[in-house]
């Protein structure tokens, strides 16, 4: 009998032991420390530059380095080596308005460009076309500019029209100060334009006036820009592209 009572309480406790156990098993442990997640800003990064225009954007008569956006490409890469640099130019020597959107919308284009210059409208000038074809066709351009830097404004840089008169062929010209005063009307409602919509605008039309007292900053061609006149172009537009592209 005794050991029957003995075995019976052996038991008791034993079973009191392992309800209590299970009771605090079932007991939610407190929840793990969630780790923030680090981005390492240091890592390489593929950056897009896409340039549109005319013979200004493809460098007509300078080699392939020397047009301004490679050089404005060598500047961002040398500044930031770890990252790389792509650049797509959409232009030709004689493009107008018209024919810049058209090239643009036979194009395949993606909208992730980290940055875009837009530099057109001086052979809208050249070829007397209507002045309103430029009021209309500048803005569609702009936007589409900004359709292909992701709709980032801050990404897109317009730059002003170059001034050939100040060149031996403008200098050719019947009547070379025309030509001067229709780019400053071109280049005022461009600039207007950018900047009621807090869009970058970047005048380089004073350099290419300096083309009579330094003749180094026209081409052989005795018309366009020379190497050393893009590069001028690259000192100006170079700050506000390095903080576009690197936003």
């Amino acid at each position: 009998m005794k050991n029957s009572i003995a075995i019976i309480t052996t038991l008791f406790f034993v079973f009191t032991f392992a309800s209590c156990s299970s009771a605090d098993d079932s007991t939610p442990s407190p929840p793990a420390a969630i780790k923030p997640i680090i981005v390492d800003t240091s890592l390489p990064r593929q950056l897009n530059y896409i340039a549109l225009g005319d013979s200004y954007t493809i460098g007509q008569s300078v080699c392939e380095t020397c047009r301004f956006p490679e050089q404005l490409r060598k500047k961002l890469d040398s500044q930031n080596p770890k990252n790389t640099y792509t650049l797509k130019i959409i232009a030709q020597t004689g493009w107008t308005t018209t024919n810049l959107i058209s090239a643009i919308n036979s194009q395949n284009l993606s909208a992730n460009y980290d940055l875009v210059t837009l530099l057109i409208g001086v052979n809208n000038q050249y070829q007397n076309r209507a002045f309103s074809i430029y009021e209309n066709e500048f803005p569609q351009l702009v936007t589409r500019a900004l359709a292909l830097s992701k709709g980032d404004k801050s990404n897109v840089i317009v730059v002003s029209i170059p001034d050939y008169a100040y060149t031996p062929f403008g200098k050719s010209l019947t009547n070379p100060s025309k030509v001067s005063t229709e780019i400053d009307s071109y280049n005022a409602f461009a600039q207007k334009y950018c900047v009621d919509r807090n869009i970058e605008f970047i005048t380089i039309t004073d350099i290419t006036r300096q083309g009579f007292a330094n003749p180094l900053l026209v081409a052989t061609d005795g018309l366009h820009p020379s190497e050393l006149a893009y590069s001028l172009f690259v000192e100006r537009i170079f700050p506000k592209a390095s903080t576009a592209i690197n936003n």
